[in-house]
């Protein structure tokens, strides 16, 4: 595994710590990232999207979903192990506990959740606050401008 220096980064930029952090965390869940449980992410919408889990062998009640500090934490473990009583002549349907961990951007929420068929569906939307969307300036002309100041003269 390669490991990168940011401090020539973090010396020349203003406000893209985030963005090294980023890039820092994903480097280092490489390492220790295991395959287990597959899962897929889908864009459902421009603003949308779905992470499907496959969660056989797990009802709802072993599952956990937790949103905290923008990462989605999902966590599986399995409430009863009746397997000390039962012969397997081969098991491939593994149950084992996981933690499966996704870094959310800014402003996208969990909107829902679902389990069936074996599958674990979460829903997610981008929710853009009103004070961070776009808007339009008006343009006043020099007519205007010269108005107001006639205006406050004559109030003086």
């Amino acid at each position: 595994m390669r490991s990168f220096d940011m401090t020539p980064l973090y010396r020349a930029t203003v406000g893209f710590d985030q963005i090294a952090d980023l890039m820092d965390r994903a480097l280092a869940s490489d390492v220790g990232n295991t395959s287990y449980p597959p899962y897929n992410i889908e864009k459902t919408a421009d603003d949308s999207w779905r992470i499907s889990i496959a969660v056989a062998g797990f009802a709802e009640d072993d599952l956990a979903i937790e949103v905290k500090d923008r990462g989605l934490i999902v966590t599986a473990k399995k409430a009863d192990d009746d397997t000390a009583e039962r012969t397997f002549l081969h098991r491939g349907i593994a149950t084992r506990a996981f933690e499966r961990r996704f870094t959310l951007a800014d402003h996208v929420k969990v909107t829902g959740a679902s389990h069936a068929n074996g599958m674990l569906h979460i829903d997610l939307v981008r929710e853009v606050p009103e004070a961070l969307k776009p808007r339009r300036i008006a343009i006043s002309s020099a007519k205007d401008k010269n108005a107001n100041l006639i205006e406050e003269k004559a109030v003086n």
